[in-house]
């Protein structure tokens, strides 16, 4: 038997990795357990996540569990370019910044990035990469990444979104959304999760499911057979099979069978409202981002950042400027939130 290891009352603001998993993810690994079933996807609990996503992003929608949200995303972007094919994104995007280099190493598959001020990309910066296509000295720009919500804790509208999509196929390329944080940003924004990925036009999504609460496990959902095609071979080419794929259906269908998504990202998303709302009146302390979803990016007081970081971990965001990075999790609470504050306001005195 494993003894505990860790302090389950500790709490941190470095990732919304660093959570555990909700309780209701792990009721549905529990009743998925026990005899024999089907594996490599084919189990009751993985069709039944086929219909699931259907009624969430409409008639047609496709997906295929993986194991990584690295690896989620290197294999839809080979779904949606050839070898020769090159990939648009913001220069802050987690595919470019955060992938260990996966999507050219493992992936082979060449980025052009476009410095953002906030995270996001418009048709205008897109067209700063989107040129040269059939010259053979350049890689072609064949497909846009956008993130959802981005690296900098914004968050595309619909109407955004629509507009890169838009661009994006009139140029004959098409769209990928990294939507590990997804369910932040529809929450956000108080609308369903269709409408920020098919309804907005977008050819596949990476479904970020540990960010937001599950154990492990992320997917591919695909909306045309053009951007599915190949992920069948690309999912076991990048060691991304799950063989007991029952366990990863099961806790994709506690979170979107009903409204566990929707539950948890409010919560991490008031959160991290509050503890922005909080921060900025502290004397010395600049929120540098719009607190659009579950991440916070401040600046604080120079001799007040390590002494805070040993009790309330958490990552700088860049060391030049002092800019640090704040998430909240599912399991965020106002205690949380408070004691954070109440021990930031006593070391700045």
């Amino acid at each position: 038997m494993v003894t505990r290891l860790h302090d389950p009352s500790a709490h941190s603001f470095a990732s919304d990795n660093y959570s555990g998993a909700h309780p209701e993810v792990l009721q549905a690994m529990v009743e998925a357990n026990g005899g024999h079933v089907g594996s490599y996807g084919a189990d009751p609990y993985t069709r039944r996540l086929d219909e699931v996503v259907r009624d969430v992003f409409g008639e047609g929608a496709s997906i295929d569990p993986v194991l990584t949200g690295t690896g989620a995303n290197v294999s839809a972007l080979q779904a949606l370019v050839p070898r020769w094919g090159a990939v648009v994104c913001a220069a802050s995007a987690h595919v470019y910044t955060d992938e260990g280099g996966a999507p050219e190493r493992l992936g082979g598959i060449k980025l052009l990035t476009v410095p953002t001020p906030d995270g996001k990309l418009t048709p205008e910066l897109i067209d700063r990469q989107a040129h040269g296509w059939g010259d053979q000295q350049r890689p072609q720009p064949l497909a846009v990444t956008v993130t959802q919500s981005t690296e900098l804790g914004t968050v595309y509208t619909p109407d955004e979104l629509r507009a890169v999509t838009d661009h994006a196929h009139a140029h004959g390329m098409s769209v990928h959304l990294d939507g590990a944080r997804l369910a932040n940003a529809a929450a956000s924004l108080g609308v369903s999760l269709r409408a920020i990925t098919r309804d907005a036009g977008v050819d596949s999504v990476s479904l970020g499911g540990t960010k937001n609460g599950l154990v492990l496990g992320e997917s591919v959902v695909t909306f045309t057979e053009e951007a599915r095609a190949g992920l069948v071979f690309l999912r076991k080419m990048d060691a991304q099979l799950v063989s007991k794929m029952r366990f990863t259906s099961a806790q994709f269908l506690a979170m979107f069978e009903g409204d566990l998504w929707l539950r948890s990202a409010t919560q991490a998303n008031a959160m991290a409202t509050r503890l922005a709302g909080a921060l900025a009146v502290l004397p010395g302390v600049v929120v540098t981002q719009p607190v659009d979803a579950n991440a916070v990016f401040v600046v604080l007081p120079a001799a007040a950042v390590e002494p805070l970081r040993a009790t309330h971990h958490f990552y700088d965001w860049d060391r030049q400027t002092g800019e640090v990075r704040l998430m909240c999790s599912f399991d965020t609470t106002e205690e949380h939130v408070d004691r954070l504050v109440a021990d930031l306001r006593a070391l700045l005195g």
